[in-house]
């Protein structure tokens, strides 16, 4: 019997963590191909991927190589150098988001001054080039600044936040000492951190779902709420056209979080762009009725988008890290133990070694009604959750075996 060629779907996806791994697990169930370049077999997504290319996002050649016959180039991760885009791009691949869109979630200093040419509203901001001109800014602020890494960073890495202006000066002249460009920012009186979720298609559709709050801790995400508790209606829509609008001006293809500052008096400043599925849109994989995973590869394919609207009132994800010290039970006995304590915990977990500070994989509620009345509940049975994941101890001193 002759073989019949395959008529499937292939997208190409840059980089080979859990958000390639995720989006694995969507492309499965729309009868998708992901092929991903992994730097290394063990990566989340080379130990569940059929079709992986190990090699280096820096590297043309493998670029080319992951790119070959697939429908379409994506990422999960944005740090390939937009020069070797632009030449896939002239050889005819095609890269969702492109590269003049992906600039923007690369380099903070063009992202600021095209969102502040957009009217989009930002924190005060400068480039510095010289610790003389970081000391002009922080008195043209007259308040406490930010020290930014221009490129590069998640997770908090690459922002520094000064105690004073002579520390401030420290740290840009260390960034600057070791050739990386610097930008500076008003340090913003915070209520909280929200983030605006959006996908858009080729064709221009748009999709947005409810505005959800993160909470940092040393610059990670801990925990999302879904929707943010106490968000003004209107508020929320803002955000939403907001995220669209930013989406359709910079030309984004596929998924695109807008992180979100919410000021002391009410007002909403864009802090981050990211470019691809984020973390602060994993709780919509048991809480929306489209994930961000399915919804990015129907977006870099041009299909439909599915409906964003969430499936309960409340939802909340708490990311699992790496504990200080590895517990001596296997994650398979303290997965074991949670799932029967509490058989509600949507589990996903990323196959990675466990590191201190490393997402190794996260946890979703789904609540009630009168979870969404009370969210504190909902919240603290996540991070215990979590907690019990990384460290194997139950904070509320609960025993397994008794």
């Amino acid at each position: 019997m002759m073989a019949v060629p395959s008529t499937r779907p292939v997208v190409a996806m840059v980089g080979g963590g859990q958000l390639a791994r995720m989006t694995h697990q969507a492309a499965i169930a729309l009868g998708q191909t992901l092929r991903v370049l992994a730097g290394a077999p063990d990566e989340s997504a080379a130990q569940v991927s059929p079709d992986v290319v190990i090699g280096s996002h820096t590297d043309l050649e493998d670029l080319r190589r992951v790119a070959a016959g697939a429908d379409v180039l994506t990422f999960d991760h944005e740090h390939v150098p937009a020069d070797l885009l632009e030449k896939l791009v002239a050889e005819g691949v095609k890269v969702a988001p492109p590269p003049q869109a992906l600039l923007h979630a690369q380099d903070k200093l063009v992202m600021r001054r095209r969102l502040e040419e957009l009217g989009a509203p930002v924190p005060r901001y400068a480039g510095i080039g010289t610790p003389e001109e970081l000391e002009a800014f922080a008195a043209r602020v007259g308040g406490p600044v930010v020290v930014k890494a221009v490129r590069g960073g998640y997770d908090g890495r690459g922002v520094r936040m000064a105690r004073d202006p002579s520390h401030a000066r420290e740290i840009a002249a260390s960034f600057l000492a070791d050739g990386v460009p610097v930008m500076a920012e008003e340090e913003v009186n915070l209520r909280r951190e929200l983030s605006a979720l959006v996908a858009r298609s080729p064709f221009g559709q748009g999709a947005a779902w409810p505005i959800v709050e993160t909470v940092q801790a040393d610059g990670i995400c801990v925990q999302v709420i879904a929707p943010a508790p106490a968000l003004p209606d209107d508020v929320a829509s803002a955000a939403q056209r907001l995220a669209l609008r930013l989406a359709a001006e910079l030309g984004v293809v596929g998924v695109l979080a807008v992180e979100l500052f919410e000021t002391a008096d009410g007002a909403l400043l864009v802090n981050e762009l990211a470019m691809r599925p984020h973390n602060s849109g994993h709780w919509t994989m048991d809480g929306a009725r489209t994930s961000q995973f399915e919804q990015h590869l129907r977006a870099v394919l041009d299909y439909p988008l599915g409906s964003t609207d969430a499936l309960a009132p409340l939802t909340v994800m708490a990311n699992v890290l790496g504990a200080p010290q590895t517990p001596a039970m296997t994650m398979d006995e303290r997965l074991h133990h949670l799932l029967g304590r509490m058989p509600d915990a949507r589990v996903h977990l990323y196959g990675k070694l466990e590191r201190p500070g490393r997402k190794i994989g996260h946890i979703n509620f789904v609540g009630t009604e009168r979870d969404a009345t009370n969210p504190a509940g909902l919240r603290e049975r996540a991070e215990r959750a979590a907690h019990w994941l990384s460290h194997g101890r139950w904070t509320d001193g609960w025993d397994p075996h008794g």
